[in-house]
């Protein structure tokens, strides 16, 4: 646990994950916890037929995972507050490794609650080709003041 201010945080600043494989495990877990059986995530002889030519992953469960994978220490000074211009830009195949590369990208005023301000979090999910997959801001509420000025 770290805890980290409005001002702490840098425009520019990058941190990155590891890998992580995607399993057809994966694939059919999202696919009963979610109801989304459509057949580009299931059907494989289908797929063979489709302009992918194999199943790909849910866009969900790829994003539910590069959130995860970004989730760092625990900053107590700050929380999500929800997720802006989420784009699936690749599909995402059964054995693709994922990694994400997560940068500051702005910081501004929040008006409903001057003590915070918003930062912003470009979050690109990286397949084992160097492509980018997914790609989403992450909006972070944070504290503008030390803890023990409160």
């Amino acid at each position: 646990m770290r805890s980290l201010v409005y001002d702490d945080y840098e425009i520019g600043a990058v941190r990155s994950t590891f890998g992580r494989t995607i399993t057809e495990t994966d694939i059919v877990l999202h696919a009963g916890q979610t109801g989304d059986f459509y057949p580009h995530h299931m059907d494989a002889e289908w797929c063979k037929t489709q302009p992918f030519g194999q199943r790909i992953a849910h866009g969900t469960l790829v994003f539910s995972v590069g959130v995860g994978m970004s989730a760092g220490e625990l900053n107590p000074e700050a929380f999500s507050y929800g997720y802006d211009k989420l784009r699936f830009t690749k599909p995402v195949f059964i054995g693709d490794t994922i990694s994400v590369r997560i940068t500051i990208s702005e910081k501004r005023d929040y008006p409903k609650r001057p003590e915070y301000g918003v930062v912003v979090e470009r979050l690109e999910v990286i397949n084992q080709n160097k492509e980018t997959v997914l790609v989403c801001d992450h909006l972070l509420l944070v504290n503008r003041n030390k803890p023990d000025s409160q």
